[in-house]
């Protein structure tokens, strides 16, 4: 039973590396666009408008009122 609950203890650590694993390999990439102003400015304007889009099709899903 000791061994069993070591190895349940592994799966958060386990998780976590590979959840940074993921975000590091996505974000890589990214970084060198924000060296310049005119990418940067659309990386963020993409990021916005993406955040914006998500959140009004969850809504939409969801039921939530706007208003």
């Amino acid at each position: 039973m000791k061994n069993f609950i070591q190895n349940l203890l592994r799966y958060p650590k386990f998780l976590a590396l590979i959840t940074g694993g993921v975000l590091s390999v996505v974000i890589a990439p990214i970084i060198p666009l924000f060296k310049k102003p005119l990418t940067a400015i659309a990386m963020i304007s993409a990021i916005i408008s993406g955040f914006i889009g998500v959140s009004l099709v969850l809504r939409a899903m969801l039921g939530l009122d706007i208003t």
